[in-house]
């Protein structure tokens, strides 16, 4: 299921109704902190997270003690475990120290009961009736979120977020999708595989294309911390709001590299004609990370994200696989010989048959074999299925093709551009 967001601004509001959505945001925003006061701890292996726990230990305490509907209440507890879950993940996988969330603006959770949407305006649910509120929607939608998912047949609302900023409310309203992607239309085409990393490259393809930097981005991240740390010592309101300023910047930061990264990636793909992707499972990358860190975790995931997406725009289908030992395996497709002595850092050869490559590109190679080998199994023609590679592509026959002339470049670049 593809998901994407989009912010409407909300109008023609009685100011009975506003006073209604005012009470609303009031309510939630207690009720959200009823529950994370009743999970914290000031000791964090006592904090409970768990939905469940939660809601059997606060539900009709909150219940009864506001005037919200059942929806919201449970919303609201979804909100504080969310909280309460990343603290206990800040404290114990990245060593940070932590404080009890506080919920101080104004935001409610909608899903499909508590909201319904219309043509040119929505139903939301308050503390008491539901209310009637109007979009302001762009004169020319051109070129906006507007025209590619608002007024799209395709894209179905699904939920949303209200917030009051400046007086005004502005909704975030969640669209998804089913992929237009048909599996079947493409496991004879060629795949692009991917490979990523926790330093070095990023990611690195199987193609020879090296993107980003996952140093450069472990040390920004760094940087924000060391900040961070300093500024939390200080304790005063003006620290606290500068913490939100730079958390705030570095959070648009790691989204905008992320998405170059994810850009060129796609890219590549359509230089070489590719039908899919293959990117490594989320689960086996973070087997991969010995530290855990959770923003590491968070960037592949985002980028994995961001690849989805932007690939589905051009048709290219998206697929992770779980392979094993990846960077020890042999990707000389009449070898495949495998040992951990095969990979010695960013050098891999192979003590079979003598293959030399980088390490990383090996990898990736591999990782788009896996989706190949996959589409054999799954009943697809051996020498239809094929990986693209540096100056080709080759079949699941191992016979190779140049790219020249087929639609790909010769020789794709082994360092991108700096992102």
């Amino acid at each position: 299921m593809l998901n994407r967001n989009c912010e409407v601004k909300l109008t023609a509001l009685e100011s009975e109704e506003e006073a209604l959505l005012d009470k609303t945001f009031e309510q939630f925003r207690y009720s959200a902190q009823y529950v994370t006061n009743y999970g914290w701890s000031d000791n964090p292996a006592n904090i409970i997270d768990s939905k469940d726990e939660l809601h059997d230990a606060t539900y009709e305490d909150v219940r009864s003690q506001t005037d919200l509907t059942a929806n919201h209440v449970q919303a609201a507890r979804s909100l504080a475990a969310q909280a309460l879950d990343s603290c206990t993940e800040l404290h114990f996988e990245e060593d940070q120290s932590i404080s009890k969330p506080t919920f101080r603006g104004s935001v409610v959770v909608y899903d499909n009961r508590t909201v319904t949407f219309y043509d040119d305006y929505c139903t939301l649910s308050t503390t008491e009736d539901r209310v009637s509120a109007e979009y302001v929607l762009p004169e020319d939608a051109t070129d906006t979120p507007f025209e590619t998912y608002w007024n799209n047949p395709e894209w179905e609302q699904n939920s949303a977020t209200l917030h009051k900023r400046d007086g005004e409310y502005y909704l975030h309203v969640n669209f998804q999708k089913e992929p237009d992607t048909d599996v079947s239309a493409v496991e004879n085409g060629t795949v692009l595989g991917v490979d990523f990393n926790v330093d070095g490259s990023l990611a690195v393809t199987s193609t020879g294309a090296f993107y980003g930097n996952a140093d450069f981005l472990n040390h920004k991240r760094d940087e924000y911390e060391r900040k961070r740390g300093t500024l939390q010592e200080t304790g005063t309101r003006s620290a606290h709001l500068t913490i939100q300023s730079i958390g705030d910047s570095f959070s648009e930061w790691s989204e905008d590299y992320l998405h170059r990264v994810s850009l060129a990636i796609v890219q590549e793909a359509r230089r070489y004609d590719c039908d899919a992707i293959a990117v490594e499972n989320l689960t086996q990358i973070r087997e991969r990370i010995s530290d855990g860190k959770k923003f590491q975790q968070w960037a592949f995931n985002k980028l994995q994200e961001f690849i989805s997406y932007k690939a589905e725009e051009y048709g290219i289908l998206v697929d992770d696989v779980k392979p094993q030992y990846t960077s020890q395996q042999c990707s000389q497709s009449e070898c495949g010989f495998t040992h951990e002595d095969n990979r010695n850092g960013d050098e891999f050869k192979c003590l079979k048959c003598g293959k030399e490559l980088h390490s990383d590109y090996n990898a990736a190679r591999n990782v788009a074999w896996y989706l190949v080998q996959n589409w054999l199994k799954s009943g697809s023609g051996r020498a239809n299925c094929q990986v693209a590679l540096k100056s080709g592509t080759l079949n699941g026959n191992g016979e190779f093709s140049s790219a020249t002339g087929s639609g790909g470049q010769t020789g794709s670049p082994l360092t991108s551009p700096p992102l």
